[in-house]
């Protein structure tokens, strides 16, 4: 299937779980994909199994904490294209866990960067080449741990994810006049391997966070793909700065 309308879509950590997904929807929805990661042999498979799917993908290997890998990757891929219509800030994660009076100004960073630095850094650069789109969108991702400040030895990924939510609605707020939305998901309990500690070690405990979501079930990585789907879609021309949960009324009492 070639690439009809020309559409160009860069999904960040796109390897698995969410971003992999998100990457599947876009390629089905007609764009040319370009996902990123930092494992160059689970990229070149992922970019197979799209090829095999009828879509155009390609990887990029770069780390989206280090300023002038994302800088310079995004422009050959914003370069190579002459436009970049979606941006997906999917790379970012728990990092692990510290409580504050442990915590390490490193882990701290380490923290920060991944998930508050690349979306940052990734936006910056792709901004001239969103503004050659017809339809430009950038889309974030926060979490519930950005207003309820994640739970214990959290609270930095908590920190992260709130300013990424204001990241999100300074860049509509910044991007509108170019006509470029910005918008963000907040994935609830989704099942993907950013779970599968807790899935191998407490299972109990893993079965039971569907209690605390009204649906009665935890998420699928398609779920929040789909949702992605309509954010860039022309069918959302008129929403930006907002933050859409996907969690299955997770949090809100039953």
């Amino acid at each position: 299937m070639s690439n009809l309308n020309g559409k160009v879509a860069v999904i960040t950590g796109a390897t698995g779980g969410i971003g992999f997904q998100v990457a599947k929807r876009l390629g089905e929805d007609g764009y040319t994909v370009i996902l990123n990661g930092i494992e160059d042999d689970a990229g070149a498979q992922r970019v197979k199994e799209l090829a095999a799917a009828g879509i155009t993908a390609e990887y990029y290997g770069f780390d989206v904490t280090k300023e002038e890998e994302v800088t310079s990757n995004i422009t050959k891929i914003g370069e190579k294209y002459g436009k970049i219509d979606v941006l997906v800030n999917n790379a970012g994660g728990l990092g692990g866990r510290s409580r504050f009076e442990d915590m390490t100004t490193e882990f701290f960073r380490f923290v920060m960067a991944l998930n508050l630095d690349s979306a940052f850094f990734a936006s910056r650069a792709a901004i001239p080449f969103l503004k050659k789109s017809d339809n430009p969108s950038i889309i974030n991702y926060t979490s519930n741990a950005g207003w309820n400040a994640g739970g214990p030895g959290a609270g930095i990924y908590g920190t992260s994810k709130a300013a990424v939510h204001t990241l999100t609605r300074a860049l509509a707020k910044d991007l509108a006049e170019y006509g470029i939305r910005a918008n963000a998901v907040s994935p609830g309990t989704i099942d993907t391997d950013f779970h599968k500690q807790i899935k191998s070690t407490k299972p109990e405990v893993f079965a039971s966070w569907k209690n605390n979501i009204m649906l009665g079930r935890l998420g699928q990585p398609e779920e929040v793909a789909g949702v992605i789907s309509f954010l860039v879609s022309e069918d959302a021309a008129f929403v930006t700065a907002e933050t859409i949960q996907v969690g299955g009324g997770q949090g809100l009492g039953i």
